[in-house]
């Protein structure tokens, strides 16, 4: 499959999930929500690979990094993300996911060792004054609350949300170490997504939450996107890309994914952005493009060769 198909798909797919995410909030706590979630994901992804031939085990060396991407990409990132969106417009939140465009050249240069362009810090400082923007009259109005005894809910949610997008971009940035060990991109995600499945099941076992069975043809229509097109179709274009052209060029996806949630959001929760807002959108996604016009530094050997093409189908 070419790679701007793969791109089109994930970026119209994670486009609508983040307003899919809201019609599981509700009578299911979050982080339960996204047990039910990647369980089945994980499940659909499995079965997949065994009727393909492919063997289930993975190397130890190859088991520990996908524990550490799959908890943090598939756990504490979705985690957050579900429970933001209590607090957030689901298009708020997707918009504060083109910062992942910055964070994963930052922390890959943590982890991998990888160059910054000045391009990157100009950029990034850039898309902080229109994420300042776009939250000013909000954030306002929260510490206002929080000082008449409010709760300040918002800036809750704006906390959980960029601590969504750090995870986030640090397992994309891993994915580079799975995928040294482990070429199969169908099979690492579904360890992967077990992994993060378990890490939040103990989460909501130590915080006391109870596993709600849901009722409601809303919430399994939602179950069933965010499972099978959310995570398994959508995930597995994105990694695929990532072995393709790169973390970096990868997350261009990052640009088109909140201008189609913001259009979604304004027609499906009448969400209606001031000029501030808009203002700020166009800053931080502006800011994002113009970021990722630079060029993409060296790859390690071991991707220059992309999986087979037949493996991403």
């Amino acid at each position: 499959m070419p790679s701007s198909l793969l791109f089109l798909i994930a970026s119209l797919i994670w486009g609508s999930t983040f307003w899919a995410i809201t019609l599981q909030l509700g009578d299911v706590p979050p982080a339960v929500s996204v047990v039910y979630r990647f369980a089945l994901s994980s499940a659909v992804l499995f079965a997949w690979c065994k009727l393909r031939g492919d063997k289930l085990a993975l190397s130890w060396r190859a088991q520990r990094w996908t524990m550490l991407q799959g908890c943090a990409t598939f756990g504490v990132s979705y985690i957050c993300t579900y429970s933001s969106e209590q607090y957030l417009v689901s298009a708020l939140v997707a918009v504060l996911f083109a910062l992942m465009v910055f964070w994963n050249p930052l922390i890959s240069r943590l982890v991998l060792g990888t160059p910054l362009s000045w391009r990157t810090w100009a950029a990034g400082s850039v898309a902080v004054s229109g994420v300042v923007l776009l939250f000013y009259q909000s954030i306002g109005l929260a510490v206002r609350d929080i000082l008449a005894g409010g709760q300040g809910h918002f800036l809750l949610g704006l906390i959980l949300a960029l601590a969504a997008t750090l995870a986030s971009a640090f397992g994309n940035v891993i994915v580079v170490k799975v995928r040294e060990q482990a070429p199969n991109v169908l099979l690492t995600m579904a360890w992967g997504m077990l992994w993060g499945t378990l890490l939040v099941a103990l989460w909501v076992a130590a915080s006391g939450e109870r596993f709600v069975a849901p009722s409601s043809t809303r919430y399994w229509a939602g179950l069933l996107y965010l499972a099978v097109f959310g995570s398994v179709i959508a995930f597995a274009c994105f990694f695929t890309l990532i072995d393709r052209i790169g973390p970096q060029k990868a997350t261009y996806i990052g640009v088109v994914t909140p201008v189609i949630s913001v259009l979604l959001s304004i027609r499906l929760e009448h969400f209606r952005p001031g000029i501030l807002e808009w203002a700020g959108m166009a800053l931080c996604l502006g800011s994002v493009a113009w970021a990722l016009r630079t060029p993409t530094p060296a790859r390690p050997a071991a991707l220059i060769e992309p999986e087979p093409l037949k493996k991403a189908s």
